[in-house]
């Protein structure tokens, strides 16, 4: 009796599909078929229903799913945390983070992983909306968490603190006085971010400002869209300065309020809640960190 046939079918079920199955096991979706078709022949019995839309257990198939698939995800567990003791940087590292954050800080980070690694893959998927912990089988989650806590399941870890600031064109401000307290910015159209809902300020001698950010004349996730906007006259943005720093050297953006501090933009690196940390996640963990001390 092949017990791999048995864990394929629950991989299957846990996943919805054989399609899906296959994406998350990195596996060939004919392989799982082979696999199920060998299960239901050894054991004379239909275990799953197959329509062009849907999978259905049937009523065999659910027997045995709830009979085996606690045991079959503890020993992967096990498996997991076995593997996560070695140290070979191998398999598929995959990734999500927000864009304004993944598109200028996680490259860099993967390429030199990959070249020290030869037998690592990796795929990092740059979300402009919030991403859904580990929906898709992420081995890491990067998120601003800004309004939200992660759930108790996952271990949180915070990795980047970027600088922000805020940032319109020379036309824009052209036509209004350079505003020299938060409170002044109202006066000005905005572009905010899908989730803001106030932006915070500080200096140096202790002052500190917080500005309700209301009826903004832009709002998005896409740091990019904002930029564009911001670089169009639209309205004023706040941007992470990496993010921006092309268009402030090519004078296309200015500083706006540059005597005050915006609050950073804080990414946090977020892990299942798993005992034992794979190799693969150490690594592209331990290389991120020492960008982001290169960069303070």
């Amino acid at each position: 009796m092949n017990w791999d046939d048995f864990d394929a079918f629950c991989q299957v079920v846990d996943h919805g599909g054989f399609s899906a199955a296959a994406r998350a096991l990195d596996r060939p979706k004919s392989s799982l078929s082979a696999s199920v078709s060998r299960l239901e022949a050894e054991l004379n019995t239909r275990l799953l229903e197959r329509t062009t839309r849907q999978l259905r257990l049937t009523e065999a198939g659910e027997s045995l799913y709830r009979d085996i698939s606690r045991p079959f995800a503890q020993l992967r567990e096990s498996a997991l945390d076995a593997l996560a003791q070695g140290t070979a940087v191998q398999g598929t590292l995959r990734v999500a983070a927000p864009y304004e954050f993944g598109a200028h800080h996680l490259a860099s980070v993967a390429c030199r992983l990959m070249r020290e690694h030869p037998h690592l893959k990796v795929h990092i998927d740059v979300e402009h909306a919030r991403v859904a912990l580990f929906e898709r089988n992420y081995d890491l989650v990067f998120s601003a968490l800004e309004h939200s806590f992660a759930p108790a399941t996952v271990v949180t870890k915070r990795v980047y603190s970027l600088e922000r600031g805020l940032f319109a064109s020379p036309d824009l401000l052209a036509g209004h006085a350079p505003p020299e307290h938060p409170e002044e910015l109202n006066a000005l159209p905005l572009l905010a971010g899908s989730e803001d809902q106030g932006w915070s300020f500080s200096q140096a001698d202790g002052a500190s400002a917080e500005v309700e950010v209301r009826n903004p004349r832009l709002r998005s996730g896409n740091a990019e869209i904002r930029l564009k906007a911001a670089i169009a006259g639209i309205g004023v943005a706040r941007i992470t300065s990496t993010f921006c720093a092309g268009a402030v050297a090519e004078g296309r953006l200015v500083p706006v309020l540059p005597q005050w501090t915006c609050a950073p933009l804080r990414i946090h690196a977020l892990l299942p809640g798993r005992r034992l940390v794979a190799a693969k996640v150490r690594a592209f963990l331990e290389l991120v960190e020492e960008e982001a001390k290169g960069r303070l």
